[in-house]
């Protein structure tokens, strides 16, 4: 905070000189700022915060001097401190951070702290000149005295450059934007240098760690636990990648399945196992063929394909149901466009521009189809869900590559039914199996690499503009390639896919009957998925606007609140047992409650309130129509419960 106060009164000094009687006031006061400056440099060099770097991270290009801004209209209020760039992240080192917190940070990220920035978080990065906001690139002719970084992330940082040196602005923001808008090759990638500079996790029980599904081990591990390995089994064909880049080095395959069948057609057109349900039923995934190949190539794995159903069909396996989730599911470019409408909402700059989106809040949110892609995401899994544990059928989901749309059903579905995938390991094994090991183009879907055009900048979600354009019945298959699939699989799909009104019967009855029961926190969860039971997760995507804030917790906060307390009465009580201490000693061993607690919002735990507003604390359209007239600056505080947003 001493850096701080000498920065304001220094800004004070420059704007107020002229109103000084004498030379002799002028000077004396800037004597007195000379006098404090040197004075407590030894005290602000002790104070100044350490950045903390990753194994194999280096430090790129930093600006001292700069003010972090809270997010509040009109109010200069903030903290000044370091400004950093890494080959990592963007970090904001503040001189004096406990300034703006009432109360001590419960939840601390280990890799992460609250104001760094990764580079591949950051969406957005706009310049200020002349209070003007424009986009930033690297032909800059002039340089900004504030920077504003919307991250991908939903956050958004306000940096105000001007009392930073003019070469430490120059050098902080050119890189800042070369190292978060130029295209990179690939093993330029901070991910390599921490990996070559990281040790080794030498433990090997997947019961106590994270399962990295690298080894054959893992699979088998994984087929045990899900008892599929009766009917299935893990291959190592692709062992060191010799057949195809897109499959994991091992994987798991029906097991009357020859290795030579995956080996012909590089893994395409073959039923891979995703999971398998307590009944014996199973969730496979499969890719189409290559879209273009001579007439024999396409008989011989219309053979192969032919006889893998044959495998399949009898015993000891199920039935199965094909989902083709190419033709007859979301396409990218829809998830793509709503999300882009979506965020929009959220990426908010100032109060002011809160309060303007606030009367059309509710439309914005309908138009933008976000919510109702969520429906159908939710509802296509619980589809799959009443045919594996109703029908006791397997279910097969068929798409371009198997690592799209494959990876997000395949991962709700366990997470639904599995009751291991809902804890911390299990969740990250998932991510690890479906996400990682299942092929998710990672770096074409977040840009990892920034490899596209100047439209790459003009984009508003980290998903390739290059799709082919289709129709939402249709897809992203072009016509060939449906004619394809229906020359390999010819009628078996079509005998195997249920007629839409069946389907949505049994559905429903699946559906209903379950939610008529009390819940099993330990069994199949389902979540609703009627449309006003769809809702905005506040603790998402609202818990960095101070306005959508209810101060004092709410229901969750309130609860966890009781909850700890609780923990220490207990602990309390433990302590007496044991020691046996006189009522003096405990009275002077005892904790107080209420010391140094944080103030909490509705957004707890994700979110302690730290910034005030004196604006009511989430946007409801009614205020406005009702008082058009009234600065709604100088109305008292409402709560309304989250869930009505």
């Amino acid at each position: 905070m001493i850096r701080s106060r000498m920065h304001m009164w220094k800004f004070y000094l420059v704007q107020n000189q002229q109103k000084f009687t004498s030379r002799t006031q002028l000077i004396q006061m800037w004597t007195l700022l000379y006098l404090e400056i040197h004075t407590n440099e030894k005290e602000v060099t002790e104070k100044e915060v350490t950045l903390h770097l990753l194994p194999g991270e280096q430090l790129l290009c930093e600006a001292n001097t700069v003010l972090k801004y809270v997010q509040e209209d009109s109010c200069q209020r903030g903290v000044y401190g370091r400004l950093v760039c890494t080959d990592f992240k963007i970090a904001f080192l503040g001189d004096d951070e406990s300034a703006l917190d009432n109360g001590e940070t419960q939840f601390k990220n280990k890799v992460m702290g609250e104001n760094d920035i990764t580079l591949h978080c950051v969406d957005q990065i706009y310049g200020v000149f002349d209070e003007k906001k424009k986009i930033l690139s690297e032909q800059l002719k002039k340089y900004p005295e504030k920077l504003i970084i919307h991250c991908k992330d939903l956050r958004v940082f306000h940096f105000c450059l001007r009392y930073t040196k003019e070469e430490e602005v120059k050098r902080i923001v050119h890189g800042i934007i070369h190292h978060t808008q130029t295209s990179i090759l690939l093993k330029r990638l901070f991910l390599f240098s921490y990996a070559t500079a990281a040790q080794n996790n030498t433990a090997t029980d997947p019961k106590n760690q994270t399962v990295m599904f690298d080894t054959l081990k893992d699979w088998c591990w994984e087929l045990e636990r899900t008892k599929g390995n009766v009917k299935y089994k893990a291959v190592s064909v692709n062992e060191g990648y010799r057949i195809s880049e897109r499959l994991p080095a091992y994987f798991v395959v029906p097991t009357p399945l020859l290795e030579e069948d995956v080996q012909r057609f590089q893994g395409h057109n073959i039923p891979i196992w995703c999971w398998s349900c307590h009944n014996g039923s199973a969730l496979l995934k499969m890719s189409a063929p290559p879209k273009e190949q001579d007439d024999g190539v396409l008989q011989i794995q219309k053979s192969v394909s032919d006889g893998i159903y044959k495998i399949i069909h009898r015993p000891p396996y199920e039935m199965v149901k094909t989902e083709d989730l190419s033709s007859n599911f979301i396409s990218l470019q829809e998830i793509q466009t709503a999300y882009s409408k979506f965020k929009q909402l959220f990426l908010i700059d100032n109060s002011t521009e809160f309060w303007d989106t606030d009367i059309k809040w509710f439309s914005l949110l309908e138009n933008s189809s976000w919510l109702d892609i969520i429906r159908r995401c939710l509802k296509k899994a619980i589809e799959i869900i009443e045919c594996l544990e109703a029908q006791n059928m397997n279910v097969l989901l068929l798409e371009e590559n198997a690592s799209d749309h494959c990876c997000l059903l395949s991962s709700l579905v366990q997470v639904m039914m599995d009751p291991h995938c809902r804890t911390k390991i299990g969740f990250q094994s998932l991510i690890q199996k479906e996400w990682v090991m299942g092929g998710h183009c990672f770096l074409d879907r977040c840009n990892h690499l920034r490899q596209s055009d100047k439209e790459e900048h003009q984009r508003q979600l980290s998903l390739p503009l290059t799709q082919s354009k289709s129709s939402p019945k249709r897809g992203f298959f072009r016509e060939e390639t449906d004619h394809l699939i229906k020359n390999l699989l010819g009628k078996r799909i079509s005998k195997l896919i249920n007629s839409s009104d069946e389907l949505q019967d049994n559905f429903r009855e699946f559906y209903d009957s379950w939610h008529s029961k009390p819940t099993d926190y330990h069994g199949l969860l389902l979540p609703r998925v009627e449309g006003p039971e769809i809702k905005v997760w506040a603790q998402r995507y609202l818990r960095w606007i101070p306005e959508a804030q209810i101060p004092g917790g709410g229901r969750v906060a309130t609860m966890s609140k009781l909850l700890e307390m609780m923990e220490e009465v207990q602990s309390l009580q433990e302590k007496i047992d044991e020691r046996h201490h006189s009522q003096e000693a405990f009275q002077a061993e005892a904790p107080c409650l209420l010391r140094n607690s944080a103030r909490l919002s509705s957004l707890f735990p994700f979110a302690l309130l730290q910034r005030h507003s004196s604006k009511p604390v989430l946007p409801t359209s009614g205020w406005k129509a009702l008082e058009d007239e009234e600065d709604l600056a100088k109305r008292e505080d409402e709560f309304v419960d989250l869930g009505d947003v």
